[in-house]
């Protein structure tokens, strides 16, 4: 059997885990900079949409008493980490799906024993994080999905934990699920479906194994498979990512190539770590630098560096990012945005040593020693010289709220008299 934990409203649920005094109050969380809504509460989404833009709706914040907070992913991911630790101590298998959302696998078990396991990770989470959780179990990831699906649409039915367990059951909820709302169906799957007025799932499984391969190649047939109790859709291996990233925008607009310069090392610097601690190297980096796309005179300008080697060091990608930024840079603009991605990434364990062109091997000694320091000193303690050392560049957060797990300075105190 399979089943998923869902974290109702997790971002939401993380600030009320140290706040009760939130309970039953909305709640939306803002985008890196204070942009945009990318999380609500249940009580937040008949005010708000997902993706407004924060400064415009302020006075609708106000008015119905919405609580506001910056993303705090300092508190999030650790929240998520101890999330994931308690259902492993429990389950044969886990899959890390998301942030807020892990599948899992079970051995031979009866329905009663399943679903009381399912209620003991729920009491767990609830008892030890203050998170409320979601869990459905099936025969199959995706109708552990669906599962969990009639769970959100029924809490109280359910009490928050279902487990479909006979045919009987698996055909109910297929009728009463429609098609868009089937883990694994997209926009195009969907609408290809209307057209063919197939609009529950229960009506994508009557359809023959040769129709569906044939309108929606192999990967359709597995989840019709799936759909039918016959798990065909297997866990996935956790893999390194083949593109990294560090994108922001500015507060304030930046003219001068030195303040740029300041700002694109750092993003270089930190693209750098993120590529060692997945143990991987890179061949080359592409560096982008725009003005404010709202504005009259909009200019985005970038370019590819090849750095002739695989590497992972700091030192050098920082070096040949800046060297570009200075060729791809033009007077008289202001510029409100810049980036870094690194490219051709691959497993460090495959690097080949070449003859004529490679870097100081000195670079991969002190790169160990950077990342050991600024994980036992705090982050971003130890910097290259081409940082601002006295400039801490900071996201617009307005609203953050501490980092309660991670953080002493943070750590809740208790009055106990």
């Amino acid at each position: 059997m399979y089943g998923i934990v869902d974290c109702n409203s997790f971002y939401a649920s993380c600030e009320r885990a140290f706040r009760p005094s939130l309970a039953d109050q909305p709640i939306v969380v803002l985008s890196n900079n204070d942009g945009c809504v990318i999380a609500r509460s249940r009580e937040a989404k008949p005010y708000v949409k997902m993706g407004e833009v924060a400064f415009k709706n302020l006075e609708k914040f106000k008015r119905h008493g919405i609580n506001v907070f910056s993303s705090n992913y300092a508190l999030y991911g650790d929240m998520s980490s101890r999330v994931m630790d308690i259902i492993a101590r429990h389950v044969d298998e886990i899959e890390v799906y998301s942030i807020d959302e892990a599948f899992f696998k079970l051995g031979n078990m009866s329905i009663d024993d399943a679903e009381a396991l399912g209620r003991k990770i729920r009491k767990e989470i609830m008892q030890q994080l203050g998170l409320p959780v979601s869990v459905g179990i099936a025969a199959s990831k995706a109708l552990a999905k669906l599962a969990n699906n009639i769970v959100k649409n029924f809490p109280e039915q359910t009490q928050d934990v279902y487990v479909i367990g006979t045919d009987v059951q698996r055909i109910k909820a297929l009728k009463w699920t429609p098609t868009s709302d089937v883990w694994g169906i997209g926009r195009r799957f969907s609408y290809k479906l209307e057209q063919m007025r197939i609009l529950k799932a229960y009506d994508f499984t009557l359809l023959s194994d040769d129709i569906v391969r044939s309108k929606f190649s192999v990967v359709g047939l597995r989840l019709k498979h799936d759909l039918e109790g016959k798990p065909t859709i297997g866990f996935e291996e956790v893999q390194d990512k083949y593109m990294i990233a560090t994108t922001r925008s500015f507060p304030n607009v930046i003219p001068k190539l030195k303040a740029l310069e300041e700002r694109v090392a750092t993003f270089a610097s930190i693209c750098a770590e993120k590529l060692r601690k997945q143990e991987s190297e890179c061949l080359g980096a592409y560096v982008f630098i725009s003005s404010n796309r709202f504005g009259s005179d909009y200019v985005k300008i970038g370019g590819v560096v090849h750095f002739g080697f695989a590497t992972s060091s700091s030192i050098t990608i920082t070096k040949e990012v800046l060297h570009k930024l200075r060729e791809i840079y033009k007077k008289g603009y202001s510029y409100k945005k810049a980036g870094v991605v690194l490219l051709s990434i691959r497993p460090n364990a495959s690097h080949q040593v070449r003859l004529f062109a490679d870097e100081d091997p000195r670079h991969k000694l002190l790169m160990h020693t950077m990342d050991a320091l600024n994980d036992k000193i705090g982050k971003g303690k130890i910097k290259l010289a081409n940082q601002d050392v006295n400039s801490r560049w900071k996201m617009r957060q307005e609203h953050l709220s501490p980092q309660y797990t991670t953080k002493l300075n943070d750590i809740i105190t208790v009055n106990c008299e």
